[in-house]
């Protein structure tokens, strides 16, 4: 690659993890998500010497011109967009570098981050000023391209870097918390199969709805209780919210033997409460843990099968 003029714009972007309200959010009860700083997107847009706006994101082995590109390919979904969206005149020749140490496909909301970081840098680079309502908006409609009706958690919690309580149809909810807690994010290592988990909860529902629209409610009220929590500055309540949301989701057939295992290894080692995030049947487990525990239950969760651990504080 040629040498890279002075003139550089960087970005970066966090993960996100679900705290609670898997599947029932499907359903209409609430969802509370977070952002998990410890793991970013990073991007870089310089000024390039040569034509064409060249990518190079080594994590996922591409390097290549735009324009050689799938229009549906997400970078390039991102820039073909942003660059309509911007209207400029001409192209412009650019370099971009992409990087992230978020796991893709494990429920951590690499495609937000780097489509956030992506298009936060372009606009900052090619002076086209964006509010984070606008560029939000902005990463939804990316985040519908690839994954057809999205929550809008990811793409909002990634945007502003704060917790966020969703409900199915009504304006995301940006929240406080009043003391800040510690949890440890364990991967199992195995793929997150979300559409097939979602497909058979509703095969479940379907079957026998008033059995599991008290399930939704349960999960529901935990969730509503555990903003309440999280916004006295009471985290430690949040354990038992944890155990008993992880057993619901039990009884929905979405957790696995490894991700049970994981919860319950860390609850072995100390944990105040854990459960699995996400869709389940893999991705990863969260526990709530005393900050000087943190170290003890990520071992632990790595000697119980763990791929790889996470240890965020949410502020």
């Amino acid at each position: 690659m040629p040498s890279r003029p002075t003139f550089m714009t960087k970005s970066s972007a966090p993960g996100k993890i679900i705290l609670f309200g898997e599947h029932a959010v499907v359903y209409g009860r609430p969802a509370l998500a977070v952002p998990v700083n410890q793991v970013q997107a990073e991007v870089e847009v310089f000024d390039s010497a040569r034509p064409g706006i060249w990518i190079e994101a080594p994590a996922i082995d591409l390097h290549a011109e735009l324009n050689t590109l799938p229009s549906d390919q997400p970078i390039a979904a991102v820039i073909h967009n942003f660059l309509f969206l911007a209207r400029l005149s001409r192209f412009p020749d650019l370099e971009i570098k992409i990087s992230s140490t978020i796991p893709v496909a494990s429920g951590l909301g690499s495609g937000a981050a780097v489509t956030v970081s992506l298009t936060r840098a372009l606009a900052s680079h090619l002076n086209y000023p964006m509010t984070d309502e606008e560029l939000n908006a902005f990463a939804y409609e990316i985040e519908k391209l690839h994954h057809g009706t999205p929550s809008g958690i990811d793409n909002t919690v990634v945007t502003y870097a704060k917790p966020v309580y969703f409900v199915k149809g009504q304006p995301l909810e940006l929240f406080k918390v009043g003391k800040p807690f510690t949890i440890v994010i364990a991967d199992t290592g195995i793929s997150a199969p979300t559409k097939e988990s979602v497909g058979d909860v509703r095969r479940l529902w379907i079957h026998d709805r008033s059995r599991w629209e008290t399930v939704f409610d349960k999960i529901g009220e935990i969730s509503f209780t555990a903003r309440r929590a999280i916004e006295a500055g009471k985290p430690e309540l949040l354990g038992e919210l944890m155990d008993e949301n992880h057993a619901l989701l039990q009884k929905l057939t979405v957790s696995s033997p490894e991700l049970d295992q994981l919860v319950e290894a860390a609850r072995k080692a100390g944990a105040l409460g854990a459960k699995l995030s996400g869709g389940g049947r893999g991705g990863n487990t969260i526990a709530l843990v005393e900050p000087d525990a943190a170290e003890t239950v990520a071992s632990a969760l790595k000697e119980a099968g763990a791929k790889n651990t996470i240890i965020t504080q949410v502020l």
